[in-house]
């Protein structure tokens, strides 16, 4: 018989000592379970502390996962370079059939007349060419053109000496302005899928640069 097999049988024996309250007996058969337990006890306990070492060192073993690097995402731009390495900036132009500028009466996140011009006069002027669709006066629909275009007032006149007098701006930063002004106003007149926006971008971009 196995060790368990023993053991159960000396329970049973145990069970009926008690029964016939037989001390002597009892006394010989709590004895014999004593020293079964501790020889299973001792027999055993090796096994559990192999598996208990083994499990520990191959914990230790095992190489721990590298973490994966994230990857490094590259800058988005919108400057190109030449064969210089030097970065060329955007050259402001009007776009003949686009007129997005002549729609005076703008959204709310345009700045109005009273925060761009100092003078009465220009704030008075400025409001007198709004029609009633929103579009100046003297801006042909039909043609996409100005009617009094060599005779415009001067803040109608995208120059470095206008966004300087008007807005702060140098002269230095004046392209990268008028072209963010352009678009910006395209956008919201015409769409940012329109044509007169496509047509605008082809044209800084073709045009003679500075770097």
């Amino acid at each position: 018989l196995n060790r368990i097999e023993k053991c159960l049988l000396l329970l049973q024996s145990f069970a009926i000592c008690v029964l016939l309250s037989e001390e002597h007996i009892l006394f010989l058969n709590l004895r014999q379970i004593i020293k079964m337990f501790t020889s299973l006890a001792f027999a055993t306990a090796p096994i559990s502390t192999t598996i208990v070492s083994a499990t520990r060192r191959s914990q230790v073993s095992q190489p721990k996962a590298k973490k994966a690097k994230p990857e490094n995402k590259r800058p988005m731009t919108t400057s190109t370079s030449g064969f210089s390495g030097r970065t060329k900036e955007l050259t402001w132009q009007c776009v003949e059939g686009c007129g997005a500028c002549c729609k005076l009466a703008k959204d709310f996140a345009f700045a109005t007349p009273d925060e761009i011009f100092d003078d009465p006069d220009d704030v008075e002027l400025y409001r007198s060419m709004i029609g009633d669709d929103g579009w100046c006066i003297n801006y042909n629909k039909a043609t996409r053109k100005c009617s009094i275009y060599a005779d415009r007032p001067y803040f109608c006149r995208v120059e470095p000496e206008v966004f300087k007098s008007l807005y702060g701006i140098e002269e230095k930063k004046f392209n990268k302005e008028a072209v963010s002004c352009c678009i910006d106003t395209i956008k919201t007149i015409h769409g940012p899928d329109s044509k007169e926006l496509d047509n605008f971008n082809r044209a800084i971009r073709s045009s003679p640069s500075s770097s």
